[in-house]
């Protein structure tokens, strides 16, 4: 049995894999303000809270935008590089599209009022605690994989199991995603009302589909 012994931890202060984490940590913040932000837009529409809650998104992914530029500029050379430079900057752009589609969510929400039907209502918070769920174990994944690449943790198996959770909760969303949408194409509503829902469930699942790709990109640095 082959044992990889990383080293960059000996060479470095502070890895760049660290701002990750920070990065990271912007997400569940997101998340929180659209489920906030959906259950004041169910109960009550467009409400003074609802537009509170999407700057605050806004906001949130702005700071996130820092943060992603401060680790890029910020890189250091290819050489003491924990993982292959290519996948480090792949991670980054998918993780921070699980903001972006974050954002795009609220947009489309927030485009003009839909009254959004009774029966779909909780279909769209399940599939948003589905979205929590998947960003949630993206954490523990994260963390996992940096303690490796730094030498501080040789769990490769748990680690796995960490991948293997985010993805069966991805495929949940998915199962999620389509039944919802087959209940809002069989409304009897406006069809500008199903364009909206439909383009606002779009963007959730974005944001699990992101995610996912997050965690297979983490696998492929754990196996080089």
């Amino acid at each position: 049995m082959s044992l990889k012994i990383p080293f960059f931890g000996l060479l470095a202060n502070r890895s760049p894999m660290d701002g990750l984490v920070e990065h990271y940590d912007k997400i569940a913040e997101c998340v929180a303000a659209i489920d906030e932000s959906l259950e004041c837009y169910v109960s009550g529409g467009v409400c003074r809270e609802f537009e509170e809650l999407t700057r605050s998104v806004d906001e949130i992914e702005n700071h996130a935008d820092s943060i992603k530029r401060n680790i890029r500029n910020h890189l250091p050379k290819g050489l003491f590089m924990p993982v292959e430079k290519t996948l480090f900057l792949n991670y980054t752009k998918s993780q921070d599209n699980i903001l972006d589609a974050a954002q795009d969510a609220l947009y489309w929400l927030a485009m003009r009022k839909v009254i959004i039907p009774e029966d779909i209502q909780k279909d769209l918070i399940y599939l948003l605690d589905g979205i929590a769920r998947c960003t949630v174990l993206l954490g523990p994944a994260l963390k996992s994989t940096i303690a490796l690449m730094h030498g501080e943790s040789l769990d490769r198996e748990g680690t796995k199991e960490r991948f293997r959770q985010v993805r069966n909760e991805r495929n949940n969303v998915r199962h999620m995603k389509n039944a919802l949408y087959k209940k809002i194409y069989n409304k009897d509503v406006d069809f500008k009302d199903i364009y909206q829902l439909i383009h606002f469930v779009d963007c959730l699942d974005n944001m699990g589909h992101n995610t996912e790709n997050c965690a297979e990109l983490l696998r492929s640095m754990m196996a080089r």
